[in-house]
């Protein structure tokens, strides 16, 4: 099993990993949010040099997360790619040598960028704009008004830490009493500071750990 902090929400166990990704370990279920695949290829076709490739690290770092967790399910909180013309062939073909490497259940709830038809290659079941299991509702953008707990992306949260003159922003966990929102998975991403609030916990990602900035 991959390190990480297991925190209780509505009696089920959940694994915060410092590899910006969530473990339900009762359910085999990876939960990850907004990779944004080809968003390197999308700026390139924009005529902006960014160097490609970083798709296929994070690939990478799924494929390990996958192995770590012995997850039967891997369950995308929407924002699986950025834009329809960054879906290049060499990134279709390498997303298809990922799947055929690890042929796990992939699902995706429909976020903002995920309006694009996806490869047939690369076996994903769509399941609409939520996903309710137990008590849990799945979906791309946070809700702190359902009676489930919702769990969420599309905020990219970070947190910055001050300290000795050095100034610290790092992705993190944002849980609430009503939501959990994911880091992006990406590293190609701006993120939204998630500043202090009363009833709300942070954890920041620092290196390979998961560290709880305040009490929930």
């Amino acid at each position: 099993m991959a390190s990480g902090l297991t925190i209780t929400v509505r009696g089920e166990e959940i694994t915060l990993l410092p590899q910006r990704a969530a473990y339900w370990p009762r359910q085999r279920t990876l939960v990850i949010a907004d990779l944004h695949w080809g968003k390197s290829e999308t700026f390139a076709a924009s005529g902006v040099p960014l160097p490609l490739g970083s798709s296929e690290a994070e690939l990478t770092r799924l494929g390990t997360l996958i192995g770590a967790t012995g997850a039967e399910r891997v369950l995308v909180l929407g924002d699986l790619i950025h834009a329809a013309r960054g879906v290049t062939e060499a990134l279709s073909e390498l997303v298809a040598r990922f799947r055929l490497d690890h042929p796990v259940r992939l699902q995706l709830v429909t976020g903002n960028h995920d309006m694009a038809r996806l490869p047939a290659a690369w076996n994903i079941e769509r399941v609409g704009p939520c996903l309710d299991e137990g008590p849990f509702r799945f979906r791309h953008a946070p809700d702190e008004q359902n009676e489930r707990f919702v769990w969420a992306g599309h905020l990219h949260p970070t947190v910055r830490l001050e300290g000795g003159g050095d100034l610290l922003r790092l992705p993190c966990f944002r849980v609430s009493r009503a939501c959990l929102v994911l880091p992006a998975f990406s590293d190609f991403t701006n993120g939204i500071v998630m500043q202090r609030e009363p009833g709300v916990a942070r954890y920041a990602i620092a290196d390979d750990h998961v560290v709880a900035l305040d009490a929930p």
